[in-house]
């Protein structure tokens, strides 16, 4: 059996649910044939013959699979450094927004940027990821706030795989936040957004989902569902950010419809968390949100373990409250933060947050599964969770290059 390339003497972290743990192997092999794992796990397992004009020594070294930063929005305008000094002065974010500040500031900066800007600013944000072993990044809109300029910041993430060699993700955002042409009047936003916006996004086949922000400070219960519904119409599944600074019951909106994930969380009652469990959507945690705005309320992660609730972990990076472009040092947050255990914060980066974009080809290291992977000079893959600061990333292999 002729491959394309074999990575040899490592010890892999495969992830796979089939087995315990990470999926821990020692001596572990990775075979790969057109951007594909065609094997991967003990040396002395690997079907007979397997051959390769390319083998490469791991010297010992950890294969991961690629990570996945499944929640980000890496694409807009400008930066919000200033409202970090009125957050340190007391100032809180939901007063800041209030304020004009907040994400409409944001989008005053990405409408005034062309696409070419917006993807020079945004590269240098993804080769902060890509250095830490991220081969498929998730990038919502939602600064645009108006069909052309949504479609742009899409537009432009979608151009970010033409320079780099990394899997993106879209997601259409534009219930994120009321722009000033719609003031005092949301419901009549949310009518263009779902009459107008999703239908055009969708037909130019620039969103891979559809998200909203369900908050006192975004958009209610029954204004999301709509914007749901839209989508669903237009065949596009459904993200949420629920339940962040309040509870509105969002949670169990997404779970409603199906939704591949429910993200922040923090004010999660009981009852969405059931919603949840039953309806099979992931909880996607932000622990570097939680951080930078200095929220104490945290998540039910309890309550998500109980109910069987997968858990995937992002960076959220964002010009407000989570200009954060290390996924190691989410881990991190995860870890000391919410009490993730190693396992649920490397599963969260790779296994689970394939299952927040809904993607079944990508996250685990097994056969049929793209080859993307992660080599790591490190000797447990603890060290992954427990350091800050530190850029243990040997290889990166996207595709099987």
């Amino acid at each position: 059996m002729l491959c394309d390339c074999i990575w040899r003497n490592a010890r892999l972290a495969t992830l796979s649910p089939n087995q315990s743990g990470l999926g821990e192997v020692d001596n572990g092999i990775v075979a790969c044939k057109d951007g594909v794992i065609l094997f991967a796990g003990p040396a002395a397992d690997a079907p007979p013959g397997i051959d390769t004009p390319e083998s490469i020594d791991c010297e010992g070294r950890w294969i991961t699979p690629g990570l996945i930063d499944c929640h980000t929005h890496l694409v807009y305008g400008g930066d919000r450094a200033h409202e970090f000094e009125l957050r340190l002065a007391g100032a809180s974010y939901e007063a800041i927004a209030r304020a004009g500040g907040g994400i409409v500031s944001t989008m005053s900066a990405t409408r005034a940027a062309s696409e070419t800007d917006l993807v020079e600013a945004a590269l240098p944000r993804l080769d902060a990821l890509l250095s830490e072993g991220v081969t498929t990044v998730e990038i919502k809109s939602g600064y645009g706030l108006a069909l052309e300029h949504e479609a742009k910041q899409l537009r432009a993430a979608r151009e970010l795989a033409q320079h780099r060699q990394v899997t993106v993700v879209t997601t259409f955002l534009g219930a994120h936040a009321l722009p000033p042409e719609f003031a005092d009047n949301p419901d009549g936003y949310i009518a263009e957004v779902c009459q107008t916006t999703i239908p055009a996004i969708a037909a130019a086949g620039l969103a891979d989902a559809v998200d909203a922000f369900c908050e006192g400070i975004g958009f209610s219960r029954e204004q999301t569902r709509r914007v749901f519904q839209a989508a669903s119409a237009h065949g596009l599944p459904v993200k949420l950010h629920a339940e962040q600074l309040s509870n509105l019951h969002g949670a169990s909106l997404a779970a409603e419809f199906g939704a591949l994930s429910a993200d922040h969380l923090e004010y999660l009652d009981a009852d969405g968390v059931a919603a949840m469990g039953k309806a099979g959507v992931t909880a996607v945690l932000l622990p570097g949100a939680f951080y930078f705005t200095r929220e104490t309320k945290l998540p039910p992660i309890d309550l998500l373990r109980s109910a069987g609730v997968p858990i995937a972990v992002a960076t959220d990076c964002n010009p407000g409250s989570a200009p954060l472009t290390s996924p190691l040092l989410a881990m991190n947050m995860g870890a000391t933060l919410f009490r993730l255990t190693v396992e649920e914060c490397i599963a969260g980066f790779t296994r689970q947050a394939a299952r927040a974009l809904g993607r079944s080809d990508i996250g685990t290291l097994e056969a049929g599964k793209a080859c993307d992977l992660a080599i790591w000079d490190i000797e447990r893959p603890a060290e992954l969770v427990y350091r800050m600061g530190f850029k243990p990333l040997h290889a990166r292999i996207w595709r099987g290059h």
